[in-house]
């Protein structure tokens, strides 16, 4: 079957000033992000990309924008299925505000029971991006034949939850994946089973640095990983 490409989009404003986008409009890759974007079509000159899906949402539209560009005519699909989760009234908040709230205990320890008020449950996120993925899975091969390669530009959450889906993961671990903003995740699907054979790769190693105390989107000493993905090494 297939070969998915998973891209996470660029980094955003809203990953630098420590936000939970979600779905709120208006967030733009920042600086570093439209950088992140232009390099992405010589990192993946190799590839014979089938098609190019991507979340509606601006930040990943903004990150194939040069892939596009630099191959025009390739076949190219919003799906809404695997934009960001809803995290509904989390939405907008900052990550140093969510901290102290209750639900994120959840988030990190229990995400399979964890739901935002007034959005969706992390196992309806995991689930709409699953079909999603199969579903294009049989649209992709039946177009373009078995071993075709293909894209999705989508968003930390929603990448964790497919890494944890084909690896066969339950839900409640997804927060030991990770995933830098541009980095690269490829799942091979086969007739028997999927196979991970790129996880969160950015090209260089930057992102393993140690990353000085206090900086935008450092893991606490209790392991809490970013809700909506992080920002990666700057």
């Amino acid at each position: 079957m297939a070969t998915l490409i998973l891209v996470r989009h660029g980094r955003s404003t809203a990953n630098t000033s420590g936000v939970l986008a979600g779905r709120t409009p208006g967030v733009a890759l920042d600086e570093q992000g439209v950088a992140q974007a232009a390099a992405l079509p010589g990192r993946l000159a190799g590839l014979p990309l089938a098609a190019v899906v991507t979340s509606p949402l601006q930040r990943c539209l903004e990150t194939v924008r040069p892939l596009l560009e630099a191959r025009p005519g390739i076949e190219t699909h919003q799906e809404e299925r695997i934009s960001e989760c809803d995290y509904g009234d989390w939405s907008g908040r900052k990550l140093s505000e969510l901290a102290d709230e209750p639900l994120m205990s959840h988030v990190q320890q229990h995400p399979s029971a964890a739901a935002f008020p007034g959005g969706e449950s992390m196992r309806a996120m995991q689930a709409r991006a699953v079909d999603a993925v199969r579903d294009w899975n049989t649209r992709v091969e039946a177009e373009h034949g078995e071993g075709a390669v293909y894209l999705m530009c989508s968003h930390g959450d929603i990448i964790k939850s497919l890494v944890a889906d084909a690896l066969g993961m339950h839900l409640d671990l997804f927060q030991r994946i990770h995933a830098d903003p541009c980095s690269v995740t490829a799942i091979r699907y086969t007739r028997l089973r999927p196979f991970v054979v790129r996880l969160g790769d950015t090209g260089d190693l930057g992102s393993l640095a140690p990353r000085e105390s206090g900086e935008s989107g450092k893991k606490d000493g209790g392991g809490t990983a970013v809700v909506g993905g992080g920002t990666g090494a700057p």
